[in-house]
């Protein structure tokens, strides 16, 4: 008897779903190759380049020998202690350097995160609509994701009650992000704070990101769930990295920052998967949050400046609804009004987007349910009135 053809891909990795927002960006970018005039408003990348001090120091490191060695896994004790300080600097948080684990981009902060809290069947409740890379990073770790929905009647923001509702006997793990990728929502300080104490009381984890930290606008304030609530600092672990503060997303560092258990944990995992961060991206990344914000600050002017024209283009758009987003560099849009007939699902509807108006959006199906469209507005300014003009003008007809 002949034995049972065996799968060729494990199931674990067989159940991932590709990247919405990569395979939405590298679709646009194939087009365009091709010689289609293709705008796409799928990956948040900012159009702007890395700031000249940062590439100027990633050039002097390049040329220093001690760079082309191994270096510890857990970070370059200089970066290590540089993000110790930027974290007191921004989130208000007193933190020591072996608290901080430097990893390949913010994705791996998060694989790291959950696979070293997690067990089988522990329960992360992620509040919806949630970065994609989410719920496939903690599924991979053994656990499952809840997700919590809430839509835009409340500002796309989850509420106590909703939580409460949603906590069982195997919750381990809160995911909080704020300000919010994929909506642009930041929670008030009122909020945050009832939040993590409800967090507390339970006693969950609390895996907050934080890497959208400097982009608010009109005036609303960032708040670190770490500071609003200092009773979390032993079951608390904030992810952030340098990627879109500071236009960095191919130099590939982000962070966590926690409890030394849990660090030294995800240290251990992080030796055997990727040893070090590679160390020129490192020196990169020091110049940059030892340095000065004011290259961030004008790249935040210009966000607000799209923000503005964004969603005053989408909300001219048939059927179109975008909330004015408080964070980040996204615009929400709820494109339920939009969806009937040949266009069911907001998936059909971005992709007769991409095909007829040659504009790519990413569908609400990426981030939890059907019914939204996520564009990012960190392109360039007549790239984003030509996109959502097309876009107009198709759902006009």
């Amino acid at each position: 008897m002949s034995p049972q053809p065996r799968s060729r891909v494990s199931q674990r990795i067989g159940a991932i779903a590709e990247s919405a927002t990569l395979a939405v960006d590298a679709k646009a970018k194939a087009l365009k190759a091709a010689g289609r005039p293709v705008i796409g408003f799928g990956a948040g990348e900012p159009d702007f380049p890395t700031p000249d001090y940062i590439v100027e120091a990633a050039v002097q490191a390049a040329r220093d020998p001690q760079n082309h060695r191994y270096s510890p896994a857990a970070g370059l004790p200089e970066l290590r202690q540089a993000i110790a300080e930027k974290t007191l600097r921004d989130s208000g948080l007193e933190i020591e350097s072996q608290q901080v684990l430097v990893t390949n981009g913010g994705k791996q902060a998060v694989y790291n995160t959950f696979a070293a809290l997690l067990d089988p069947g522990d329960e992360v409740i992620v509040p919806t609509p949630y970065w994609t890379t989410y719920p496939e990073s903690i599924r991979l770790a053994g656990g499952v994701p809840v997700d919590v929905f809430a839509g835009p009647e409340n500002g796309y923001k989850v509420t106590i009650e909703q939580l409460d509702a949603a906590v069982t006997d195997r919750t381990k793990v809160l995911s909080f992000v704020s300000p919010s990728n994929p909506t642009g929502a930041v929670y008030t300080p009122e909020e945050t704070a009832a939040i993590g104490r409800w967090a507390h009381d339970r006693g969950l984890w609390v895996v907050t990101d934080e890497i959208y930290e400097h982009l608010t606008y009109d005036g609303v304030p960032f708040t670190s769930i770490a500071t609003a609530v200092p009773e979390l600092a032993d079951q608390v672990i904030i992810l952030n990295g340098v990627a879109k503060t500071y236009a960095m997303t191919g130099w590939r560092v982000g962070w966590m920052a926690g409890p030394v258990d849990i660090i030294k944990a995800a240290t251990n995992l992080q030796s055997h998967a990727t040893s070090n961060v590679a160390n020129v991206s490192q020196r990169a990344a020091m110049a940059a949050v030892s340095g000065p914000l004011d290259a961030v600050d004008e790249m935040k002017t210009a966000f607000d400046r799209r923000r503005k024209a964004m969603v005053a283009g989408l909300n001219a758009v048939p059927g179109f609804s975008c909330p004015t987003p408080a964070g980040a560099f996204y615009a929400y849009v709820d494109v339920r009004g939009a969806l009937g007939g040949e266009h069911r699902t907001s998936a059909e509807l971005a992709g007769h987007i991409l095909e007829e108006a040659e504009v790519a959006v990413v569908p609400g199906e990426a981030f939890g349910p059907s019914g939204f469209l996520r564009l990012s507005y960190a392109l360039g300014d007549d790239d984003l009135a030509e996109g959502v003009e097309r876009i107009r003008a198709l759902l006009s007809r």
